[in-house]
């Protein structure tokens, strides 16, 4: 039996020191201060001294491993005991071996299978709990958004407040990693490129046709055009009697 521990760091490869700076602001505010969950990378350490994560690369496995607790990409957090296995060496390495078979660089998605669904999915092999839910939140609030909107067979757009309630903060963590940008909380609207590898390119289309949940100052104009709408054409009736 070998302990399972799980390292966590904030994500800062943006390539931008103001957009690495907010999402540290982000990660303290929704974490640390509400616990909510934030924008993270998880790696899983299982015998020896390195971590297992996964990660874009568009040829071979995105399976890798580095030094535990340092990753040059991200910066480090904090490191979580997730039990321990009763798999051997050898198991543990013939788990990873499948794993890098099965997790090609490629098919990195932001939602649906990145490092933190690969950790997930590592843990379950081992028999240890998976990773609390905090760590990927984000990720998975981002996911039922798009399903709400899919089932409702509605955009975005006309999804209006429910969506909004649901996943505005996941909503502008996806926009500014598909855009290379995180939005600052106190001015939304300013913007910083980075060089980031990691987009979404389905969900960044569908962003930019779009496809995005309106504010509520959006969904106040669209209601007082309409009501204006209707009483231009109240009084151009009463007129014409």
């Amino acid at each position: 039996m070998t302990e399972v521990v799980l390292h966590i760091y904030d994500v800062t490869n943006s390539g931008s020191d103001k957009t690495n700076s907010t999402i540290m602001q982000i990660n303290k505010i929704f974490k640390d201060g509400i616990g909510l969950g934030g924008i993270f990378h998880s790696a899983v350490q299982v015998y020896g001294e390195d971590e297992w994560s996964f990660g874009f690369c568009e040829q071979g496995s995105g399976v890798f491993s580095c030094p535990s607790g340092k990753n040059p990409m991200y910066t480090y957090r904090e490191s979580i005991v997730l039990g321990t296995t009763d798999c051997s060496i050898f198991k543990v390495n013939q788990i990873l071996r499948e794993l890098s078979r099965e997790w090609p660089g490629f098919c990195y998605d932001l939602l649906s299978k990145n490092c933190n669904h690969f950790c997930d999915e590592l843990c379950e092999r081992l028999g240890v709990p998976k990773l609390p839910g905090w760590v990927n939140r984000f990720a998975h609030a981002g996911d039922a958004a798009m399903e709400v909107a899919g089932n409702t067979a509605i955009r975005f757009k006309q999804a209006k407040t429910e969506i909004v309630s649901a996943s505005k903060v996941a909503y502008r963590f996806l926009v500014g990693v598909t855009n290379n940008v995180i939005p600052a909380p106190e001015a939304p609207g300013n913007s910083n490129r980075g060089a980031s590898k990691f987009q979404a390119a389905w969900f960044k289309n569908l962003i930019t046709t779009g496809a995005k949940p309106s504010s509520s100052s959006e969904i106040d104009n669209e209601e007082n055009v309409l009501r204006q709408q209707q009483q231009t054409d109240h009084s151009r009736s009463c007129h014409n009697t």
